[in-house]
């Protein structure tokens, strides 16, 4: 699977900190970053969300395009195929991207008092 996505780095300390993460995660086959564009491309086996999750704690991240590693030979039996292939990833992709907008973390906090069986440790 390849990845591609758009990072808001502003220096290569930045992008080291960003590889650093991205790499630490099980399935990647190959890390490219192009500074001109500010696109990151991950091949491997990883889930687009995992990587999301890493590179939002250094950086504001865009998912671009989500799709196969390797273009397949081009067959007229198989356009057909393709099509309907390349349709649930479009609207994967527009469900991830109204789902997570700004992709902000909410935390629920509890007191004691709200919930009378807790368990307080003084």
């Amino acid at each position: 699977m390849k990845v591609v996505l758009k990072l808001h780095v502003h220096d290569e300390k930045e992008k080291k900190k960003a590889m650093k993460s991205v790499s630490s995660l099980s399935g990647i086959l190959s890390l490219a970053m192009d500074m001109k564009e500010k696109k990151l491309t991950v091949v491997g086996d990883a889930d687009p969300i995992k990587i999301v999750g890493k590179l939002k704690k250094y950086c504001h991240v865009e998912l671009l395009t989500v799709g196969p590693s390797k273009e397949p030979e081009k067959k007229e039996g198989v356009k057909k195929e393709e099509n309907k292939n390349s349709e649930p990833i479009e609207e994967l992709m527009k469900l991830y991207n109204n789902h997570f907008p700004h992709y902000t973390q909410y935390y629920r906090v509890y007191s004691a008092e709200e919930n009378p069986n807790s368990c307080v440790i003084c």
